[in-house]
């Protein structure tokens, strides 16, 4: 096979003269082609952080300033004051140089010093800048000075287009807030839910933390805060996600669908193609810096830290706690298809392969007829179940020989992708048909996804794709960034012929994907199928209700002059009190990417504002002018409770990392027991779109985006996600546990939608069906 012997650069046999060496001269040529791709992306490294380190600086403005102090001598001006001739003595003999050369060595370090303390000082300005928020606090088209002046010194000192990192060293720290703001705003938080006995008690007990336990707490966080980059981050990675002995899947990762209305191909294996070459692209983007950091308003940088993750990244289970391997690069690809594992090398000649090569490699695996070995069907399951079976299991199946060798090729490669068997979303408006894509990403069959990884990509047989994303190493607008940029690559610029098969001729003297190869005892298998028993029992309990709001978007809900993000949080307040008759403590995610490092902080949905109006909506003696004026109110509280949480000044991560440190300490807080005992029964988020320009929805309608979705926090909960897409569509993800005889996805599904039409009838005649 010509293959094989291009795998390997020479061979040799022993005989009665010698050895006799036979050099593959492909072999070779694919080897030197490689390693100058890999020395090209280390110069390319190289010059980025240079540029980095140097922002706003460049240097073009380094060659600027040497010219121009060097032509001040020819004009007879010395713009140093002297510093020059002092340079100029202190300069060791040369006969290199003569003193025309001495002088002119000495105004090139004279003036890149002075370029290098004023890039220092644009630096630091940008920093202090940074660091104010105000803009965020002003009403919408009303700034004030103070705001207008911050926005014309941002422009100039970001005027050069910035590559990915280069705002990181200027991104100010989280601060700490102080344990009275906290706990004053954490009371009210609670108000609403609570008796007036229940919160006196739970006033009492704030009062004994404030006065006597949190001082000391706070001494040893605001240390933290100095000697860190960010005090919360690095803490809630390792005990929030690492250190979690639960299933992750279900519990912790989350997905990502396709386009709504429309698949662009639907043939699996162009599809397949298409989306992995995108992907690769927008890797070897982040690998040389060359995206732009995420702005707000145009203007103020988000942390791009959490991006450097998003490939090469698998979750390696421990027995006390997980770690997270990262490897700088990776070559190659883990593909599962109708249980058999496969590695797929994704470069040919140090280039990467093109979307119709990666179609002729995955229909070879669509093709492939061998059956599965033994154990190898199911072997995913291991990172369906717990986390300590499967760290166990690993130890003891996985760490030598041939398993170690293949478990090592799925751990290692860029991403994981399953060629999935099912088709999904093929009618999205058909009933159960998104509720069965949510499930499918969600948990599979429970051992067709390698929940370990950074990310499964899923291609279905009808051409549809989906994610299933591990939490710890990111949060989701990071994997929703990856995939607009896929989705948009693929339709935009890739593209298919009119079969549907990606653009180009394959090159069919490429080698076929590797099959890997597993030695799994009877022991191994066990531990498989116990794994996989208690992720079905975890699958089958999650209640799905996926759906297109079309009736209206944020286009009706400018109209009634608040936040769309606003509008939907206490509509789902009305809606989680019509299903249960009850309030419940509510998380919505916000983000804190201002900062260095900066990841979530929760904003607490369920206010006495917000419950204020629900309860109004159900008083017949309330007039339509009595809850406009309530609703105004709860939106107005939820919009600066939203900014608080993105400007450092939120509850929930304050009060986490003073629980870290009295555990760390031996000390015992009832108040902080309680509060992080309390049971999250509505969790919510929005997904983010980031990159509008990628999508003129004017233009093309039907390439809106479905979102995605995550399962259900608490046992007798529910989990809601949600994406304004486009003027006129909200889709709604929302999950629940079968086995609680409180929730039902479905019902509360129909309590969305009612509610949304009631508060916009309030504001304006709701659309026509």
């Amino acid at each position: 096979m010509a293959e094989a012997h291009q795998a390997v650069a020479f061979q040799f046999t022993v005989t009665p003269e010698g050895l006799d060496f036979h050099l593959s001269r492909e072999a070779v040529r694919q080897l030197y082609l490689t390693g100058v791709s890999s020395w090209k992306k280390r110069l390319v490294q190289a010059k980025n952080s240079f540029l980095t380190g140097v922002y706003p600086a460049s240097p073009s403005s380094w060659m600027v300033i040497v010219m121009a102090t060097t032509g001040s001598f020819y004009c007879h001006v010395d713009p140093s004051l002297g510093m020059i001739a002092r340079i100029r003595h202190c300069l060791p003999e040369s006969r290199v140089l003569g003193g025309e050369g001495r002088t002119l060595l000495s105004s090139a370090l004279f003036a890149s010093g002075v370029w290098l303390v004023a890039a220092l000082v644009a630096r630091q300005a940008l920093r202090l800048l940074l660091c104010y928020h105000g803009w965020m606090f002003e009403p919408h088209g009303r700034a004030s000075r103070a705001t207008r002046i911050w926005v014309v010194l941002m422009k100039v000192l970001s005027i050069r287009k910035p590559l990915l990192y280069s705002f990181q060293t200027s991104l100010p720290k989280l601060p700490v807030p102080s344990v009275e703001a906290t706990v004053t705003r954490y009371l009210e938080s609670v108000r609403p839910l609570l008796d007036d006995e229940k919160y006196g008690k739970m006033e009492a007990l704030a009062k004994e933390f404030k006065e006597q336990t949190a001082p000391r707490l706070q001494k040893y966080l605001i240390l933290k805060s100095w000697w860190t980059t960010n005090y919360v981050s690095d803490w809630w990675e390792q005990y929030v996600y690492l250190r979690s002995r639960s299933p992750l899947m279900v519990n912790s990762n989350y997905y990502a669908m396709d386009f709504l209305y429309v698949t662009p191909s639907p043939i699996q294996a162009a599809r397949a193609g298409n989306a992995v070459h995108a992907m690769l692209l927008y890797r070897r983007k982040l690998d040389r810096g060359e995206l732009p950091p995420l702005m707000a308003l145009g203007l103020v940088p988000m942390c791009s830290q959490q991006s450097e993750r998003m490939f090469n990244t698998t979750r390696i289970p421990g027995i006390q706690t997980d770690t997270l391997l990262h490897l700088l690069d990776s070559k190659h690809l883990a593909v599962y298809h109708k249980g058999r594992f496969y590695k797929l090398w994704l470069y040919h000649g140090g280039q990467l392969l093109r979307p119709p090569d990666l179609q002729l490699q995955f229909q070879r695996i669509l093709d492939d007829p061998s059956d599965p070995q033994p154990g190898e069907e199911r072997l995913a399951a291991l990172t369906a179940g717990e986390r300590v079976p499967w760290a166990e299991a690993r130890a003891r199946f996985f760490s030598s020989g041939r398993n170690k060798r293949s478990l090592d090729a799925i751990e290692r490669a860029a991403f994981f992708l399953a060629l999935d068997e099912e088709e999904q979303g093929r009618e999205p408006g058909e009933p159960g048909c998104m509720d069965a894509y949510a499930k499918s990403l969600l948990h599979g069959r429970c051992y067709d996804r390698w929940f370990d990884k950074s990310f499964t990509l899923v291609v279905y047989k009808n051409g549809k794709l989906g994610a299933n994303a591990e939490h710890s190493w990111a949060d989701a607008p990071i994997v929703g960034h990856l995939w607009e940029f896929m989705l948009a690559t693929d339709k935009f610029e890739l593209g298919y012929t009119a079969e549907g098969n990606c653009r180009g001729d394959p090159d069919t003297r490429l080698a076929p994907p590797q099959r890997l190869q597993w030695d799994i005892p009877p022991e191994g298998c066990a531990a498989i199928e116990a794994s996989l028993r208690l992720a079905r029992a975890l699958a089958q309990d999650v209640d799905f209700c996926c759906f297109a709001f079309e009736r209206f978007g944020k286009g009706l809900i400018k109209r009634c002059r608040t936040s769309p993000d606003a509008f939907i949080q206490i509509a789902l307040q009305l809606a989680h009190f019509r299903d249960k008759g009850c309030f419940c403590l509510t998380y919505e995610a916000s983000m804190t990417r201002l900062f260095r490092e900066g990841r979530t902080e929760t904003v607490r949905s369920c206010t006495s504002e917000s419950t204020a109006f629900v309860r109004s909506m159900a008083d017949p003696r309330q007039t339509r002018a009595q809850r406009q004026r309530l609703f105004k109110v709860a939106a107005e509280k939820h919009q600066q409770m939203y900014r608080l949480a993105m400007t450092g000044a939120g509850i929930d991560r304050h009060l986490f990392c003073l629980y870290v440190v009295s555990r760390y300490l031996g000390v015992q807080s009832p108040f902080l027991a309680q509060v992080l005992a309390e049971p999250w029964r509505l969790s919510t988020s929005q997904t983010p779109q980031q990159q509008l320009k990628l999508f003129d929805l004017n233009q093309f309608p039907e390439l809106v985006s479905s979102g995605g979705g995550f399962g259900p926090v608490a046992d007798d909960g529910y989990g809601v996600s949600y994406i304004i897409a486009g003027e006129n569509l909200i889709t709604f993800h929302i999950s629940s546990k079968f086995s609680s005889p409180e929730t039902d996805s479905q019902r509360f599904g129909k309590n969305i939608r009612q509610a949304m039409l009631d508060i916009a009838e309030l504001f304006d005649t709701p659309p026509q069906k």
